[in-house]
């Protein structure tokens, strides 16, 4: 209704004003008078009502200067004069719609987009129906194009999605049988059968428009920074036009002066500006609840994160596993999820997929039994299998070995046994996320200057995360009152950004300056106390709202100064009687149009702290992570090969050598040759400097290197059998090879191969 009412008097005020032109040159001076006067009245009639709704509402707004500026066009028979102000007040009225609209087009389109009906199968037929039918366990069919109603489970065929509505990621996401998947996303494949596991009403895409629509209340400091800028502008201006009215004798003067300082581009620019941030952090898959937070935000400098689901990844990976003598550990990992398939544990579930990663073809089992608290067992290939707690002491050196390095690494243990002897146990745990290192230097490069991780976790498992992604300050074992306490004193020294996504981080959300929740996965009480709520289950999302937010208000403050400065010479041009009120009314409108065009550049993509690549390179980075991935299960035979070569190392164990070397030779040096030729050298482009991938280079080196040597050893071994002397060298190069491998591959996924996840967000 604004925005028609908007049109209608734009369309009035510019035709009044064309038509009292041609009047005029027509001769008919008088006629054009009254048709100027016309649109004089038909622009302060509006803006009357606007001073007089800002009036109850507690404001004194400058569109007062704009009502004063008409009336004294008016009073001094400044026709043109006032038909111009008229055209101007409409023009920036206009203009302010269409900036607010065009940046909030991205938040539109999320909740315009909500579907509105389900295919649910009926007697086996599927029919369409209201989304708002829809229950738990219902059978959905999700045709080829269209958007997922509800929350549900994958059925029957592989899905192919285009998240890009809730994540900003441009490349569709494959998702299994039995893999869960939000509301919102559309089918990018073929079509597919999902099982509901919530209503419309509860699920992911309602939240997101729920979400949505609060961007649209709370205006943001700088904005209301104009009210208070009236507070002394508004007098100051009736100060001046009075003086100049006094000082000249000339009342016009006064007039000139009001009508250079109407509107106030203040009141323009930063909600314009405000806006297109709200809408570029949409696009980035981050709800930002009004520009108040989003301000807030591009001010902060010190960051707090949860550890638990922000820093890592929230649910339990295989680290290791580690067979008991005479046992091989690809044989513990098989037998153990050949029994754990049948459970819905979540440990069950890791250790299953650790198994499917190395492609171990896994038995059926049979008797399986499982006990909540203790584990499960079951017979697999005649032998029973026990998976779970140790039920006694540790009855072995390596045993208690095993739960010392547990203790230390923070892991939790999973034993396994075959026919009631122990033979082996696997390690899992809650990894750090790939992209948390490059996201919080990407955080310090946008302005944090102190960092937190705040965890209920033991203070040995903190201390470590904390130790590798380089926070300033690590707060364990912290209770969610102490957790309140700690956001407080830091947000009394600095603006501060709280990140979490549990029930107990809710508290320490709404305690901070900015409260940010992991929206994909968190607790409905984090996000509904957060500031800001990342829609997808990525980081680096946190750092280009940053960017985007700290952007977005450089923008506004410097269109509103911009502005301002020119408002104010004009002033004092007009009340030296060097503008005329028409002029004066013209030179305004092309302030206003400069500052609210200005304005819209927060609309623009921002590159920020950002590592931009090109398609090709991209193309090669996700090539080479796949490769990755392939490697990584087999990296752990060169260790346990290590720790099989005794004295006088067995038959088998010269086998498992031979094995290495094949993988080294065969498939290892291959990928990182083709790493150093191709991926390398574009890299370089990237990042600006061929230097930039030297300490990369050199670890492809020392690889190359530790690599000629395990041959030469197993060489000699053919030629002259094994020599004693060659055991202690032998398995200090397979230890160190593994330990170059693993850190290097680390390395490679942090620097370079998060870069690809990241180039598909802007």
């Amino acid at each position: 209704m604004r925005r028609f009412a908007t049109i209608a008097l734009l369309l009035v005020t510019v035709t009044g004003l064309l038509a009292g032109l041609m009047l005029h040159l027509a001769g008919a001076e008088a006629a054009g008078d009254i048709v100027w006067t016309v649109v004089t009245v038909a622009a302060l009639v509006p803006a009357t009502g606007w001073v007089i709704s800002a009036l109850r509402s507690g404001r004194l707004g400058v569109d007062a200067i704009a009502v004063l500026a008409l009336a004294g066009a008016l009073a001094v028979r400044e026709y043109l004069a006032g038909a111009l102000i008229g055209v101007m007040l409409a023009t920036g009225r206009a203009l302010e719609d269409y900036a607010l609209h065009r940046a909030r087009s991205d938040l539109n389109a999320l909740y315009e987009r909500a579907p509105h009906s389900a295919r649910r199968y009926e007697d086996g037929v599927p029919r369409l129906v209201p989304v708002e039918q829809v229950c738990p366990g219902d059978l959905l069919l999700i045709p080829s194009g269209e958007i997922v109603p509800v929350d549900g489970l994958v059925t029957g065929d592989l899905a192919l999605l285009d998240e890009s509505a809730l994540t900003g990621e441009s490349i569709p996401v494959e998702h299994a049988v039995g893999e869960g998947v939000r509301s919102g996303v559309v089918n990018a494949g073929a079509a597919f059968g999902l099982r509901a596991t919530r209503t419309a009403a509860d699920s992911t895409y309602a939240a997101v428009v729920a979400l949505a629509r609060q961007t649209e209340t709370g205006s943001a400091p700088v904005v209301r920074l104009a009210d208070r800028f009236a507070a002394w502008f508004l007098p100051a201006t009736l100060l001046l036009a009075a003086a100049a009215w006094l000082l000249s004798g000339e009342p016009v003067r006064a007039v000139a002066v009001l009508v250079v300082a109407t509107p106030c581009p203040l009141l323009l620019a930063a909600p314009a500006a405000i806006a297109s941030g709200l809408s570029r952090t949409a696009r980035h898959g981050v709800v930002v609840k009004g520009g108040g937070a989003l301000e807030r935000l591009g001010q902060a400098r010190t960051l707090i994160l949860d550890k638990t689901g922000t820093l890592t990844s929230g649910r339990p990976q295989v680290v290791d596993v580690v067979a008991a003598p005479g046992a091989r550990a690809d044989d513990v990992l098989r037998l153990a999820a050949a029994v754990d398939q049948m459970s819905s544990h979540v440990l069950a579930a890791a250790i299953v997929d650790a198994a499917r990663v190395h492609r171990a073809v896994l038995p059926q089992p049979a008797e399986v039994r499982e006990k909540p608290g203790t584990g499960t067992t079951g017979v697999v290939e005649g032998h029973r299998i026990e998976v779970g707690k140790a039920t006694a002491p540790s009855r072995s050196e390596w045993e208690r070995a095993q739960r010392a390095r547990a203790a230390l690494d923070g892991a939790m243990t999973v034993w396994v046994t075959v026919d009631g002897q122990a033979s082996g146990v696997i390690l899992l745990r809650d990894a750090i996320r790939a992209d948390a290192a490059r996201t919080l230097r990407r955080l310090r490069s946008a302005g944090i200057e102190r960092m937190v991780m705040l965890t209920g976790d033991r203070a040995e498992v903190a201390e470590s995360v904390g130790i590798v992604l380089g926070v300033d300050q690590v707060l364990a074992e912290q209770t969610p009152a102490a957790k309140v306490r700690a956001v407080r004193q830091e947000a009394a020294r600095a603006v501060t950004v709280m990140v979490g996504d549990g029930i107990n981080d809710a508290p320490a959300l709404a305690a901070a300056d900015v409260g940010v929740a992991m929206g994909a996965r968190g607790s409905a009480a984090s996000t509904q106390a957060a500031d800001v709520v990342l829609t997808t289950d990525r980081l680096d999302r946190l750092a280009d709202a940053m960017d985007v937010a700290r952007r977005s208000r450089r923008i506004a403050v410097q269109s509103a100064a911009m502005g301002m400065a020119l408002s104010l010479l004009a002033m004092a041009a007009a009340a030296a009687g060097a503008l005329v009120p028409a002029v004066g009314a013209l030179l305004q409108e092309a302030i206003d149009i400069t500052v609210i065009v200005n304005a819209l550049r927060a609309l623009r993509p921002v590159r920020g702290t950002r590592t931009v690549v090109d398609p090709a390179t991209e193309a090669l980075l996700r090539r080479f992570e796949t490769e990755h991935s392939s490697l990584r299960p087999p990296l752990e035979l060169i260790r346990e090969t290590a720790d099989e070569l005794g004295e006088t190392p067995s038959a088998a164990s010269l086998d498992r050598l031979r094995e290495v070397h094949s993988f080294l030779t065969e498939r290892l040096l291959p990928h990182e040759r083709a790493e150093e030729q191709r991926l390398y050298p574009a890299m370089g482009q990237v990042l600006g400097s061929l230097e930039a991938t030297m300490t990369m280079s050199r670890a492809h080196a020392e690889i190359e290197r530790l690599v000629r040597r395990v041959g030469n050893h197993l060489a000699l071994t053919e030629t002259d059998g094994v020599r004693a002397e060659q055991m202690d060298d032998l398995r200090a190069c397979l230890y160190g090879l593994h330990a170059v491998l693993v850190l290097h591959f680390d390395q490679e996924e942090e620097a370079y191969f998060s870069l690809a996840a990241n180039s598909a967000a802007e």
